[in-house]
């Protein structure tokens, strides 16, 4: 999910949107602990993702006060 998408959600789209990818990145990683994932990039690309959302949170509660 790129910038300029994360910028066009509301803010529970965005919460929502968190939670799922906080939840898919933990299974991720549980997955990847007992066996190798297929694609290991996948972790950083949710990562980044995450922080991506969190930043956005970040300066639309910071525009509000």
């Amino acid at each position: 999910m790129k910038q300029s998408e994360v910028k066009e959600l509301s803010v529970e789209e965005l919460s929502e949107k968190l939670g799922s990818l906080q939840k898919s990145l933990s299974d991720l990683k549980m997955t990847h602990a007992i066996s190798p994932l297929e694609n290991p990039i996948q972790l950083r690309f949710i990562k980044k993702t995450i922080a991506r959302i969190k930043t956005e949170l970040t300066n639309r509660s910071l525009q509000e006060s």
